[in-house]
């Protein structure tokens, strides 16, 4: 049977890779383990063995060619090596059944399961269920972004999935037109089983599962084009239609409104890696940049009301996990709550005088979260084990703050987390919790930015809350829980103890913690130094 060689993902923030020269050419034969062909990516250049023995039929990308992890790059037919025959010019038509993905072997790379295309006998591409995380074997189709007969850009969102750590977008690796949809919205598949098939040109009627009245997707209007480059505009340091840079340095520049040709590539032939971007962001030059149009977030409309009907609605796949999740927080940690009252006056001013300077050198708006992030950061330093994990009968201390920032989603709630946290600057905090909450809310998350967490922030103030009492995320031992900030009075006393009235922005804040590792009193520490690190603001915003 035909085996298709992926490329690897390298690391976790690696998202293509360039084929720099292939140990093998067709017809040659390959044992498993032995080296296939060299990459090279941002971060690292490494051999890549072949996954299994076989003979070597087809190599689908030339040395040179850079090409996105879990992209079929070659395939083996192990058929061929057995019978000793010549090497087949195309790959034979895969089977329709789930893939049962082998253990990776220890000399070899783990290469995450995701939509690989394979080739058909009908010369369309096979696209399977990925695999969103290690210990993940199975996925829900949520919706189906695309109808058959639809055409179909490379990276274009295919559909929509379910699984125990995140929901997601599913881009298509290939252009084409959608000609058959195997797996309906709602059904719960295996990885690796083939879900559609995308052909290069009419749907196969005769193939395609009856459809049961798919509601119409609605067409997502074009984003704006710049009409114009603003005054003193350099000339484009990239010109042509194809800029070299990777899909994650297309999705940063998306998100900033950047126009790529006027950002600097570091990499092979000028390309553009997340290194070039992130420092084209740090500049923050108005001169450098043409800014889009930016699209504004509208307000959610105000509900209305509803004729009440009964009916039984299962649970999604993330509530009946957020459900367990709780009641197992609640019965394994006795909970308990302290509530302190921040004067966030100083920082309200200084947000104020700052953010539109801050949105400009940094590329991201300037909310209080960072602030919170900051101190939080600073007083889990102070006291660790507010930042500790009670596990087997002992105290684990980590050598990282990573915190989790809990964003509340139309269909649940999620916790992406902002991993060493303590060696981030306040623009890089920014910048990080803002891109995050915003992937999670587009299903944009990778299963490696949710867990982890040390430490958890939840904001239940921008409903309107004063506070909330917050159930902790397991296994961490404390989360606070952020209030509406607002104004009131306040008695102030000056230095001779007279006694004024003024108007001050105070807000609540919310810790909640496992009473079975943290005191009452270590609790009470740790409070004291969140909120004087926010009422003595006194660092830059860099």
């Amino acid at each position: 049977m035909p085996t298709p060689v992926i490329m690897p993902q390298m690391g976790e923030s690696i998202v293509e890779g360039t084929i720099t020269k292939w140990l093998k050419k067709i017809g040659d034969s390959v044992e498993k383990d032995e080296p296939l062909f060299e990459i090279s990516t941002d971060k690292v250049d490494a051999e890549i063995p072949a996954p299994s023995s076989g003979v070597l039929t087809e190599i689908k990308f030339p040395e040179g060619a850079t090409v996105g992890i879990n992209t079929v790059v070659a395939m083996l037919d192990g058929a061929a090596a057995n019978a000793g025959s010549a090497p087949a010019t195309a790959a034979k038509p895969q089977s329709n059944a789930p893939q049962v993905p082998a253990k990776p072997q220890s000399a070899a790379p783990q290469m995450p399961q995701a939509i690989t295309p394979q080739v058909t006998g009908k010369g369309g591409i096979e696209i399977v269920m990925p695999q969103m995380g290690e210990s993940i074997f199975e996925g829900t189709i949520t919706k189906w972004l695309k109808q058959v007969g639809d055409s179909v850009k490379k990276d274009e969102p295919l559909f929509e999935i379910s699984t125990d750590k995140v929901d997601a977008e599913i881009p298509s690796t290939v252009d084409g037109i959608l000609t058959e949809i195997r797996a309906h919205e709602g059904e719960t598949v295996q990885i690796n089983a083939v879900v559609a098939i995308i052909g290069g040109s009419a749907p196969l009627e005769t193939t395609a599962l009856p459809q049961s009245a798919p509601t119409p997707q609605p067409t997502k209007p074009a984003a704006p084009q710049s009409s114009a480059a603003p005054v003193h505009q350099p000339a484009p340091i990239h010109t042509g239609d194809k800029i070299k840079s990777s899909p994650l340095v297309r999705r940063i520049a998306k998100e900033h409104n950047i126009d790529l040709r006027y950002v600097p590539g570091s990499g092979s032939n000028g390309r553009i890696n997340k290194q070039d971007i992130l420092a084209y962001l740090e500049k923050g030059s108005a001169a450098q940049q043409v800014q889009l149009p930016q699209t504004a977030i509208p307000r959610p409309e105000a509900s209305q009301p509803k004729d009440l009907t009964a009916e039984v609605v299962p649970l999604t796949k993330m509530r009946a996990i957020i459900a367990q999740r709780m009641v197992e927080s609640k019965r394994i940690a006795p909970h308990v709550h302290s509530i302190y009252k921040v004067d966030m006056t100083r920082i309200a001013r200084l947000r104020d005088r700052e953010r539109a300077a801050f949105e400009q050198r940094h590329g991201v708006k300037l909310t209080y979260m960072p602030f919170i992030a900051v101190a939080a950061v600073e007083a889990l330093r102070r006291h660790p084990i507010v930042n500790a994990s009670l596990v087997d009968n002992a105290i684990h201390y980590h050598a990282n703050i990573n915190l989790g920032i809990a964003v509340a989603l139309e269909w649940g709630l999620i916790v992406p987390t902002v991993r060493e946290s303590e060696k981030r600057s306040f623009a890089d905090l920014a910048r990080s919790i803002a891109d995050l909450a915003g992937r999670a809310r587009a299903k944009k998350l990778s299963p490696n930015e949710v867990g982890g967490s040390t430490f958890t922030l939840t904001n239940p103030g921008i409903f309107g809350d004063e506070f909330g009492l917050p159930i902790i995320n397991q296994p961490e031992s404390a989360i606070l829980a952020i209030g509406a900030l607002k104004k009131e009075p306040v008695v102030l006393s000056d230095a001779e103890g007279n006694d004024t009235i003024a108007i001050r922005s105070m807000q609540y804040y919310c810790l909640g913690f496992d009473h079975r590792l943290i005191d009452g009193a270590d609790a009470g520490k740790f409070m004291s130094e969140f909120k004087h690190q926010l009422e003595t603001w006194d660092r830059p915003l860099s």
